[in-house]
């Protein structure tokens, strides 16, 4: 991820080195230009004095013809000395060629007759001294000639060159304004570029943030391509969001199943008229049938006592399996009495699995959905069977029913997984003695035990299979 803050010192960065690479060039093309002028100027002054000094030598030497002194002589020496200096120093510095060559020799050619008119002076002859003196001027004329003639070659040439460099000049001032105004205007889309990046993802978050504010959490996430602060921002905006919406589910579902269990205990309370009094009123049947010899009747009695006393409690109350399975040998002696051998219920139960706890009114909603909807209207060979196994750490519950079973449509609306059905209690049941349904059971077990699992298999016409796992927890159970 490169922070935006990188990303800003890459940009500076790269605008200076830019600058700095175009400060570089134009700072190099004027040093060339001025050493070349420099060398130039050099060279042009380095013939002038060369002139001078010829004449200066010439004249010193003059002087001595004239006064053969020693301090003349020295004095003709020096200048001859320094002569001599310049010769060798336009000798390394000047480029081969014709002129080169000429000069040289004219200087060499000056600088003998110097000599040899020296030393004719010693030997006092007049006569030959005054001809090499006369040669020497001669020679220091076409010095000076000549030193005017390659200064003015070398004015011309500078002259031409000069242009040339000018042109130059220009083409590198037009060029370093063309790159310093490209370097302004790459800066300014860059600019652009970088901050519509920024406010356009601000402007999405801020977009999402007023649909989640007006209650809509089913928006589209904000998409960021570039990763920096503002993809890290935006990705934990949308991890809020999905959170947000979850919570909202989740809330929902609470309020949904709290709605659901004040319509279960309105119920309740309707099918209530003064319970005490009935169960005292069961209670004294049963003792009358017990002392006159119904001894089944006082059975029936008991057991449809116990039946309602166990139905009308508090429904969000957690007990035990075994309790549950209580009730409906209950209800399996009451439904037995009532239908004798055209039902045949049949208990294969693990005695270990008994302590599990679950939700209050889980089995006997299931029990009766299957006798009442699955074999209640047949007239013989009717059969309902209860398995509780463990499998694993799982207590495993199969309702097993060979009645006129179920289509897929019907069971997918007892799942849940139609959309258009909605869980109420509002909708009459005939024949419930609880009034609850497959939906309200499944919904109880899902917030009582999130990894419970509810299934339903069934063929029709040959029956229906309700299975229900539990996590097995050791617990203890409300009394009954």
């Amino acid at each position: 991820m490169i922070k935006i803050r990188t990303k800003l010192l890459i940009y500076f960065a790269t605008i200076l080195l830019l600058i700095l690479v175009l400060f570089f060039v134009n700072e190099k093309s004027n040093q060339k230009v001025i050493a070349l002028n420099d060398e130039n100027v050099e060279h042009l002054f380095l013939l002038n004095e060369i002139t001078q000094k010829t004449n200066e030598t010439f004249q010193s030497l003059q002087i001595y013809v004239y006064e053969p002194l020693p301090a003349n002589l020295a004095a003709f020496q020096q200048d001859k000395k320094k002569l001599l200096e310049l010769k060798k120093k336009f000798t390394e510095n000047e480029k081969p060629g014709i002129h080169k060559e000429n000069y040289l020799h004219m200087m060499i050619s000056f600088l003998e007759q110097a000599n040899q008119t020296v030393e004719e002076v010693r030997r006092h002859d007049i006569q030959k001294y005054s001809l090499t003196l006369h040669e020497a001027e001669i020679t220091s004329g076409y010095i000076h000639e000549e030193t005017l003639a390659l200064i003015n070659n070398e004015l011309t040439s500078y002259q031409e060159l000069s242009l040339l460099m000018d042109g130059k000049i220009q083409n590198t001032q037009k060029m370093g304004t063309a790159i310093l105004f490209s370097i302004i205007l790459l800066s300014i889309l860059f600019a652009l570029w970088f901050s519509n990046g920024i406010t356009r993802t601000i402007r999405r978050l801020t977009l999402a943030a007023q649909e989640i504010s007006t209650g809509r959490y089913t928006g589209v996430d904000v998409v960021v391509s570039r990763k920096d602060e503002l993809w890290f921002l935006t990705k934990t905006f949308n991890e809020m969001k999905k959170n947000i919406l979850e919570s909202v589910s989740e809330i929902e579902e609470k309020a949904r199943m709290a709605q659901l269990l004040k319509e279960m205990e309105l119920k309740s309370l309707q099918n209530q008229i003064n319970p005490h009094f009935l169960f005292n009123t069961l209670n004294t049947i049963s003792k009358i049938s017990y002392i006159e010899g119904a001894e089944r009747t006082s059975d029936l009695i008991s057991s449809v006592s116990a039946l309602l006393r166990y139905n009308i409690g508090q429904l969000d109350r957690q007990t035990l399996l075994k309790d549950e399975v209580k009730i409906v040998k209950e209800y399996f002696f009451i439904q037995k009495t009532r239908f004798g051998d055209r039902v045949e219920f049949i208990e294969n139960i693990d005695s270990n699995c008994l302590s599990t706890p679950l939700p209050c009114l889980t089995l006997q909603p299931i029990i009766e959905n299957a006798f009442i909807h699955g074999i209640e209207a047949m007239d013989e060979g009717a059969k309902i069977e209860l398995h509780i196994y463990q499998d694993q750490d799982r207590v495993c519950i199969d309702v097993k029913d060979n009645g006129v079973g179920m289509d897929q449509e019907t069971i997918d609306r007892l799942l849940g997984k139609r959309k258009k059905d909605v869980l109420s209690l509002s909708q009459n049941s005939s024949g419930h003695s609880t009034g609850i349904g497959m939906k309200n059971v499944m919904e109880r077990l899902k917030l009582f035990d999130k990894d419970s699992r509810f299934d339903i298999s069934s063929t029709v016409g040959k029956g229906t299979k309700v299975s229900i796992q539990l996590t097995k927890i050791e617990g203890k159970g409300e009394p009954m």
